[in-house]
């Protein structure tokens, strides 16, 4: 059994999507999707494939993390995230920030543990 799904988080086939923001080293806010959150977390720190923002830029937290997505509403999600002010993100932030995403996805808290 994954840890998403026993954390109440529950990706199923059909809605294995999440939305994620992420904050950068650069204290920007950068905000995606994806069906693996370890894998592109890694791919954000490690590889090419990993988004150009964090090119010249790393990724520090995992903020915030929406499932219950398919690939076309996780799209238009991001999407209207994206248009967000940045004090509206924080506050949609603010929503999880008793969450530990770090912890519930087991990825490294900052660059610095990898």
């Amino acid at each position: 059994m994954n840890r998403a799904a026993t954390t109440n988080i529950k990706l199923s086939q059909d809605k294995d999507w999440v939305v994620y923001m992420i904050l950068s080293s650069d204290q920007r806010i950068y905000t995606g999707i994806t069906n693996n959150i370890s894998q592109r977390w890694d791919a954000h720190c490690h590889k090419k494939t990993g988004a150009k923002f964090f090119r010249g830029r790393k990724p520090e937290r995992l903020l915030y993390v929406e499932a219950e997505h398919n690939r076309s509403t996780a799209s238009k999600r991001e999407s209207d995230i994206k248009k967000l002010k940045k004090t509206q993100k924080i506050d949609l932030i603010t929503t999880q920030k008793n969450k530990d995403w770090h912890a519930i996805f087991n990825i490294p808290n900052t660059i610095s543990e990898l």
